[in-house]
């Protein structure tokens, strides 16, 4: 089967990732009540990219492009219905939850990682890297599910320019890993924070956190130089030193601090929101990723969406660069075996929601 003319407007934005810049950043937060809440936000500052939310009924099949230019990879039937987030087109969701509680998002890894080469012979088990988020959600409900699943399939580029990328996976138990793909092997690691977000490898992010041993929340001081006291100018100078630029190693550092000191809240609703308010620490203004003038497109924002699941109680909650307001997937009211696939945008209008403050 040949590739359709969404699958080439793929390619073409994927010409362009060697020189846009891309982000993404993800946390865990857990409520009082147990509820679990993983979140993230997805930049892309080189297009305005089609974002999408995406219904995917049991029993529907998909089918993996293929670098040649066929859709004619892995096939699979969704053994669980799924709901999730895509970007160009809907076989490309890249952060979702099935019906059974398990959830998987797709950050960019680039520069690191590895995949097998592409092997037509093969091409039965061959699978996209950006079909894979679905192929795991269709499949399984555990993390040691998709351990033992993934060694028997090819995971490939579809086009040789672009990233590589590497995975986050949670269960509604608490579990998490990240799965990287090393010298062309799958790679998992226990996540150890919940924080994730692109290169270099995960490891090395975690060793990189001895480097703000020194940091603490709160105010540092006063303390005494000789007959000079040191007081902080304001509320929060024990993070003086927290790096605020947008390389993945700094954002990675601020998630890992922010999310550690948030307040933990009630309820699942509470942490999703709360971790919407952590998140908007990490939406990144356009003009900051290229030289002055440089900037390809006139967006409101490089970070495009962000998304935070409540596990616990099946709540998709979401917001995008251009409109700020919360919206909703209530995983509850969605009948998986009977539903049809579908697929919207994810702003009905690009515009934000304004509305008037009555005055009498």
């Amino acid at each position: 089967m040949k590739i359709n003319k969404f699958t080439v407007s793929l390619f073409a934005i994927l010409s362009l990732l060697e020189f846009s810049a891309y982000a993404c950043t993800g946390i865990t937060l857990k409520a009082k009540d147990n509820s679990l809440v993983v979140a993230r936000t997805i930049e892309w500052g080189g297009s305005e990219i089609d974002n999408q939310y995406v219904i995917v009924p049991r029993n529907h099949q998909q089918q993996s492009l293929l670098p040649d230019g066929t859709q004619d990879g892995l096939k699979f039937n969704s053994l669980y219905g799924f709901a999730g987030l895509a970007v160009v087109q809907p076989e490309f969701v890249v952060d979702g939850t099935n019906e059974a509680g398990l959830s998987a998002g797709l950050f960019y890894f680039p520069n690191y990682g590895e995949y097998q080469k592409y092997n037509p012979e093969n091409k039965e088990n061959t699978i996209a890297d950006l079909q894979v988020v679905s192929w795991i959600l269709s499949n399984f409900s555990t993390i040691e599910q998709v351990k033992n699943a993934i060694s028997g399939i090819n995971i490939v580029q579809l086009d040789p320019r672009a990233s590589t990328v590497h995975w986050r996976i949670t269960e509604n138990t608490g579990k998490q890993v990240i799965l990287e793909i090393v010298n062309g092997k799958p790679t998992f690691y226990d996540s150890k924070l919940g924080v994730l977000t692109n290169s270099p490898g995960y490891e090395w992010q975690i060793h990189n956190l001895n480097n703000y041993v020194n940091l603490n929340p709160g105010t540092a001081g006063p303390i005494k130089m000789g007959d000079v006291t040191l007081s902080a100018f304001g509320a929060g100078s024990g993070f003086l030193g927290l790096p605020g630029d947008f390389t993945p190693p700094s954002r990675f550092i601020r998630a890992a601090f922010f999310q550690t000191y948030s307040i933990q809240q009630e309820t699942g609703y509470d942490a999703a929101m709360d971790a919407f308010h952590i998140l908007n620490n990490f939406d990144v203004p356009l003009g900051t990723e290229f030289p002055v003038g440089k900037a390809p497109v006139n967006m409101p924002s490089a970070t495009q969406w962000t998304i935070a699941t409540d596990l616990t109680n099946r709540m998709i909650y979401y917001h995008t660069m251009y409109n700020r307001t919360i919206r909703s997937i209530d995983m509850d009211k969605i009948d998986f075996a009977n539903i049809e696939y579908q697929y919207y945008p994810l702003d009905k209008t690009k515009a934000e929601t304004i509305i008037p403050v009555e005055i009498n």
